[in-house]
């Protein structure tokens, strides 16, 4: 636990982060799934919608924290052996959260999924932090593009027992084929999960756009016009060419292909570069307060929008009964459910925000 927050952190990150994990709460918690709208759901399999955004955005921005801290220690000359110490520690408590909230309320260790969201978080903030502790930005360039485009080739080329190579369908393609083959225990969706062995290995390389975003802004070469321009135009260019690839690899969330890395980085980082111009730059801090406040605190904030429907489950089977089921507009009221569990979710991180105290796991 801390209780003093950087003054020189950048406000915007801290908005775009809080922004982000109310978003996670709001499409994970609707009142009924049956009555939910359409941009508030995963693509079924190929293609994106605003939905498949948010996860890999969280990453990102985890990449640029890990670049904005860790650069100021290695700045400092400090010895890299206990960072690493560290950084392992913090990836273990994150994996273990994210073991226990799919365990919750239950407990049920025979339905137990290695693969989720918190996990896969884990896995690519320690490879990322050890990527930045001992690699030069360059070499993070190449090495991410170099996953990409064996991460294609892979999919693409290598055959699978009983598939052949090439294809890219539900379960049906070699990333599902090596879950099948390395994962214990329970799998999301039965024969393959959305945050698998293989796939993982380019959600890294999403942490890697943000490393070299967090990069680019601790540059003192740069004036923050400059720095600007660069991150418009990278974030540009990354959509681009993420879209276009799409053509031959399709953007996938499930597979998290190599074309979903870069035209959601792309809008990753065209999204924070205007963050940075109206809150850090223009000033216009009051309307991203809320943001700011979960970000201060996003992974509580993101434990807490995964207890409290668990633990709100007959208040819920109430409310779809009595004002969801039926209803004139059933998909609004599922949605205001949402809302409400992550006003719930806000009013304890407001709390912990006023007192200073900042949870670092």
């Amino acid at each position: 636990m801390q209780r003093a927050m950087n003054p020189k952190r950048l406000i915007s990150l801290d908005a775009f982060r809080g922004f982000t994990v109310a978003a996670m709460i709001i499409v994970n918690t609707p009142g009924s799934w049956d009555e939910v709208f359409p941009p508030l759901l995963h693509a079924q399999w190929n293609g994106v919608t605003p939905t498949d955004l948010i996860f890999p955005f969280f990453i990102f921005i985890v990449g640029v924290s890990i670049a904005l801290s860790y650069g100021k220690v290695l700045a400092s000359q400090t010895a890299r052996g206990p960072l690493v110490g560290k950084a392992l520690k913090r990836a273990v408590l994150i994996f273990a959260l994210g073991l226990f909230l799919w365990l919750f309320p239950d407990f049920n260790f025979s339905e137990l999924r290695f693969p989720g969201v918190l996990q896969r978080i884990a896995v690519v903030f320690f490879a990322c932090a050890l990527l930045f502790l001992y690699t030069s930005w360059l070499q993070q360039a190449i090495i991410g593009a170099a996953i990409l485009l064996l991460y294609w080739a892979a999919l693409s080329w290598i055959p699978v027992p009983g598939l052949g190579a090439g294809v890219l369908e539900p379960g049906q393609n070699l990333a599902a084929w090596i879950d099948s083959q390395l994962i214990p225990g329970k799998m999301w969706q039965g024969t393959w999960d959305p945050e698998g062995i293989l796939s993982t290995l380019p959600a890294i390389v999403t942490g890697i756009t943000g490393m070299l975003v967090g990069r680019l802004f601790t540059s003192t070469g740069l004036t923050p016009e400059r720095k600007l321009i660069w991150l418009y135009l990278g974030g540009f260019v990354a959509f681009v060419v993420g879209a276009a690839w799409g053509w031959v690899f399709p953007l996938n969330k499930n597979l998290w292909s190599s074309s979903f890395v870069l035209y959601t980085a792309g809008l990753a980082a065209l999204t924070f570069a205007s963050c940075y111009v109206l809150i850090d730059l223009l000033g216009y801090v009051k309307w991203a307060k809320p943001g700011v406040v979960l970000g201060s605190n996003a992974i509580t904030a993101y434990v807490l929008g995964s207890l409290l429907p668990e633990l709100l489950t007959p208040v819920n089977d109430w409310y779809v009964q009595a004002l969801v089921q039926g209803a004139s507009y059933p998909k609004l009221a599922s949605l205001l459910w949402a809302l409400a569990i992550c006003l719930l979710c806000y009013l304890p991180i407001y709390v912990l925000y006023r007192k200073r105290i900042f949870i670092k796991i």
